[in-house]
């Protein structure tokens, strides 16, 4: 009589350890795997190559002065209005669609630019706010942090925040016209006196888009008037 042989037992009757259907099967740590260990190495030589290149490209700088520092550290205030004020209008009843969208790109924008301000201040060593409640030093000038050019007030604010349909419509691009032609001002006396390539970059390229933003606004205020 011929015995049948299970496939997943060898001649003594043992289970074949590599059988998956065999529940007491050992798992072996993470750290057995040889391509788990080649993964973890080329990832931690990547990173490490990343790290690397930022400090060394950190230390190619030149050291930053007081535009540089002073223009993060205002425009990151500047900034914040403008995204409080985006928010307190994507807020408003029946608010105009086209002009919902463009506060939403300030929102999204502007917010983006806040992290890459921070993230500049950091590389400088230098306080990631103004510490005082004076702004503008660096432009040889001198005003409250709170009334840096085309800041709101806190009645403009209020008054958006009170405004719906038409009236929230045309609070809104005034109020943000009047934000970005500061911050514009701002933005180019740093592309002529910042010391770094990154804050005189950035600086010009806050004020082209806040100046094509300035004339979209605009331009969507007459359509919502149509």
């Amino acid at each position: 009589m011929t015995s049948t042989t299970d496939p997943s037992t060898d001649r003594a009757g043992h289970a074949d350890p590599a059988d998956p259907a065999d529940d007491t099967a050992e798992v072996l740590p993470w750290y057995h795997s040889t391509l788990n260990l080649l993964s973890t190495f080329v990832a931690v030589a990547v990173l490490a190559a990343g790290i690397g290149w930022v400090v060394g490209n950190n230390r190619a700088l030149p050291d930053p002065n007081d535009t540089d520092i002073g223009f993060l550290q205002d425009m990151r205030v500047h900034h914040e209005q403008a995204v409080q004020m985006a928010l307190i209008y994507l807020r408003a009843d029946d608010r105009d669609p086209n002009l919902s969208t463009i506060a939403r790109e300030i929102l999204v924008g502007q917010n983006i630019e806040i992290g890459r301000f921070i993230q500049l201040l950091r590389s400088f060593g230098a306080s990631e706010v103004n510490e005082t409640d004076i702004a503008m030093t660096w432009m040889d000038e001198s005003v409250p942090l709170d009334r840096m050019p085309g800041m709101a007030t806190e009645d403009d604010l209020r008054a958006l925040a009170d405004a719906d349909g038409g009236a929230a419509d045309e609070l809104f691009v005034t109020l943000m016209t009047a934000h970005h032609q500061g911050g514009v001002h701002m933005a180019e006396h740093a592309v002529d006196h910042a010391a770094t390539d990154e804050v005189r970059l950035m600086a010009g390229q806050i004020a082209r888009v806040q100046l094509e933003e300035i004339t979209e606004l605009a331009r969507l205020l007459e359509l919502s008037r149509a």
